[in-house]
């Protein structure tokens, strides 16, 4: 088969490392992970990029989960479109549903570390740093800058306000938790000494976890299984608020 990869950047050493390994021809197009700010946008430009994928693919192979309803109602045109059954990039990291389920029962709630979220910096829409997987992943400077740009705009009072309302988020996390690929050893070790250093600042309890390259490799290798859903032309993808997460539904 030829297939064609539309992932997160935060997924980009994995993503890539199994489209190399895959018995198929796999061409890839990665869209920035501060997309998510904007579920409806993300939409948009997935479905953009999905409608200007060139002919000779038989199938279309998204790096995404639902991501807080950013894919429902993309629809698979001429060529069928698989994405795995997952809210959200966590589960493709721990490569299973139930991986998820057992790695979040009896802890906090998680802020998840990967190594290409912290190694790529990005800017989401309207200049303001942008956190990764969450909101999480910015650091001192970036606040730094951020203040000054809001002092610059709003004034010093707004400025503390809106910084104050901004990292309200942080009173809900307990853990800290790196998720270990395999991918890049070297540059995995040093992302992971900078998620534990944000972490421990934070007063987070701080964890490294085993990810898993089983859930990526079949989707790229074209091994879809129940935990996969295979939108067929003619469909489009719907929440199913079970333990599917997805479904497909005509398109009109």
């Amino acid at each position: 088969m030829r297939l064609h990869a539309i992932a997160c950047d935060v997924l980009a050493r994995p993503v890539y490392l199994c489209a190399a390994r895959s018995p198929h021809v796999v061409d890839l197009s990665l869209l920035p992970r501060g997309l998510h700010e904007d579920p409806r946008d993300l939409r948009t430009r997935l479905q953009a990029v999905i409608d200007g994928v060139p002919p000779g693919y038989d199938a279309i192979v998204l790096g995404y989960g639902l991501c807080g309803g950013a894919t429902a109602g993309i629809e698979a045109r001429d060529i069928p479109v698989v994405l795995p059954r997952a809210h959200d990039c966590i589960t493709l990291f721990l490569g299973a549903r139930e991986r998820y389920d057992a790695e979040t029962a009896g802890h906090g709630p998680t802020y998840w570390y990967v190594a290409d979220q912290l190694e790529r910096p990005y800017r989401a829409p309207g200049g303001r740093p942008d956190g990764g997987l969450g909101a999480g992943g910015d650091t001192d400077e970036d606040l730094e800058a951020l203040r000054a740009a809001y002092v610059a705009k709003y004034g010093e009072d707004n400025a503390d306000y809106l910084m104050e309302v901004m990292g309200g988020w942080r009173a809900h996390y307990r853990r800290g938790a790196f998720i270990s690929m395999g991918v890049g050893p070297d540059a995995e070790a040093g992302a992971e000494a900078a998620a534990r250093e944000q972490a421990e600042r934070r007063g987070w309890a701080f964890e490294r976890v085993e990810g898993s390259l089983v859930l990526l490799r079949r989707l790229l290798d074209g091994d879809w299984d129940d935990d996969t859903l295979v939108l067929q032309p003619g469909q489009r993808l719907a929440m199913s608020y079970d333990d599917g997460v997805v479904k497909a539904v005509p398109a009109t």
